[in-house]
């Protein structure tokens, strides 16, 4: 997931509900920067975003230092100057092999600390307003030490890629329990079900407090998850939910860090099928090196509810995820960033998965990032080679669009059956480049029973001529059959195919012996 405009106030804040206790320290004196203090800002959902800026000056005009939390980002690091009317701080973290900076100017008028940032050099300052609070609230979690590695079983689920929908491409944190049911129902009524899609997932922001025992609930948006659970499991479908490793989610909301078995077993008696657990907070407190045996620990705890749960890694594909993803019960894993309903995002993102075939199994899939067909920010062609690309890809189908909204013909580009059944081919290969030139490239996937899918993809901004020539592709006889699964016809069946691609576009094919 990525953090959005309309989320903005999210990653300006940070959610703290389980601060260290410590002993409470004398408050500095009215009118100095010293002190911890924090922005709170109700979300309309029943929680509250806390931003903490625990800050120390040695004098007016002399060095500030501290640290800073917000959202699913801390700063251990505070470097700045000034005088209460004016001054300058910068946080400072590390994320993995690069470092991240968070600059705030600021001005004390009585007892409030106000604040500006800016998102970007180009954006208008945002305003915070602080006030003093407990020097121990807010306080970082100390590090929980991780379990040695050793191979989670495999837990026999998603045996081909798994299809479905997610809330984050369109709804970010709008989501609620009335968009869930909604989707749950176009699905069951449009087709897309009959189609393969099954899984409904509730990206972040449905969490809320957790109790006095420490068991995760849901905030306002979400009154009953046994009951939502309930509604889209007699739709025939599955509901799927979101975590992270660390304190807080990428959005600031409750993340699993310490309760991970407590959590699990939470999902399991809501009725929870699938789990993305997105890094994000879990930076702070572990390195990349660390990732698996985080990952593990999650992966551990969802076998031990006895509830079958896909389990699907979020962490960008650092550290060669696919390298270890299976290990720690993983059935899916994220190789990249976060994608964008834009052509440069999806080509870039979709087309850089060639060397990771060799690690795409039944039960354990390269994950590309969810789909954006239909959300507007391409034309028909180019979400028809998304389809196809993520299909040849053996990749999760994850539509990720407002589905009550979407007119018929990216709904047929959705139901494809004849390229949905190359992405669930049993067989499980990954497809891989097999030639083209230039903007031109031609890919080839396996498929169980001898079959060979063949896409013909035009990067190119203008339509151009491609062919595929079966011999250089490696097949040893000409075809028996070629299929054309966009124009759901067959096409002759010589030594090679041309035809004309579209820019941005894609001819899919399905080579048969008989």
């Amino acid at each position: 997931m990525r953090l959005t405009p309309a989320l903005l106030a999210l990653s300006l804040s940070a959610c703290a509900r389980a601060p260290l206790a410590s002993p409470s320290r004398p408050q500095p004196a009215p009118g100095t920067l010293s002190g911890n203090w924090v922005v709170r800002q109700p979300m309309g959902d029943g929680t509250t975003r806390r931003t903490y800026f625990h800050l120390s000056q040695r004098g007016m005009g002399d060095s500030i230092t501290g640290t800073i939390r917000s959202t699913q980002f801390y700063y251990p690091t505070v470097l700045g100057a000034g005088q209460a009317d004016s001054f300058a701080v910068t946080g400072i973290m590390r994320d993995g092999a690069s470092e991240r900076r968070a600059t705030y100017t600021g001005r004390l008028a009585g007892d409030t600390l106000h604040l500006y940032t800016r998102r970007r050099p180009q954006d208008a300052p945002t305003e915070l307003k602080a006030v003093r609070t407990r020097e121990d609230e807010g306080a970082y979690p100390a590090r929980i030490e991780l379990p040695a590695r050793h191979p989670v079983a495999d837990n026999g689920l998603a045996r081909t890629p798994p299809m479905g929908w997610n809330s984050w491409n369109r709804f970010a944190g709008r989501v609620d329990d009335a968009a869930v049911r909604a989707m749950a129902d176009a699905i069951a009524g449009n087709g897309m079900r009959e189609a393969g899609y099954l899984y409904v997932n509730i990206d972040d922001t449905w969490e809320g407090e957790r109790d006095a025992q420490g068991n995760i609930t849901a905030n306002r948006k979400f009154p009953d998850m046994k009951a939502l659970a309930d509604y889209v499991h007699a739709k025939g479908l599955r509901l799927g939910i979101y975590s992270s490793p660390g304190p807080n989610t990428c959005a600031g909301y409750e993340g699993s860090y310490g309760h991970e078995a407590q959590d699990a077993r939470t999902w399991a008696a809501w009725g929870i099928d699938y789990v993305k657990y997105d890094w994000c907070g879990a930076r702070n407190l572990y390195a990349d090196a660390e990732m698996p045996a985080v990952y593990q620990k999650m992966g551990e705890a969802l076998q031990a509810t006895g509830r079958p749960i896909v389990y699907s890694l979020c962490q960008y594909g650092r550290l060669d995820v696919w390298r270890w993803g299976a290990e720690v019960g993983g059935n899916l894993w994220r190789t990249t960033g976060d994608i964008r309903d834009a052509w440069a995002s999806m080509s870039r993102i979709g087309f850089a998965q060639d060397s990771l075939a060799p690690f795409a199994r039944p039960g354990h899939w390269n994950d590309p990032d969810m789909l954006e067909i239909g959300n507007g920010g391409m034309s028909e062609d180019e979400y028809r080679t998304h389809m196809s690309l993520w299909s040849i890809l053996a990749a999760p189908l994850l539509a990720g669009n407002d589905l009550r909204t979407m007119s018929p013909a990216i709904l047929a580009i959705l139901t494809n059956r004849e390229v949905i059944a190359v992405d669930q081919d049993p067989g499980g290969r990954q497809g891989r480049r097999a030639g083209g030139s230039g903007e031109q490239e031609i890919w080839t996937r396996p498929l169980a029973g001898g079959d060979v899918a063949v896409a013909l993809f035009n990067r190119g901004d203008v339509a151009a001529p491609m062919t595929a020539r079966w011999a250089e592709l490696g097949l040893s006889a000409a075809p028996a059959r070629v299929r054309d699964l966009w124009a759901h016809a067959d096409v002759p069946a010589a030594s090679a195919y041309t035809a004309t691609v579209p820019a941005h576009g894609v001819v899919m094919l399905r080579l048969s012996a008989r």
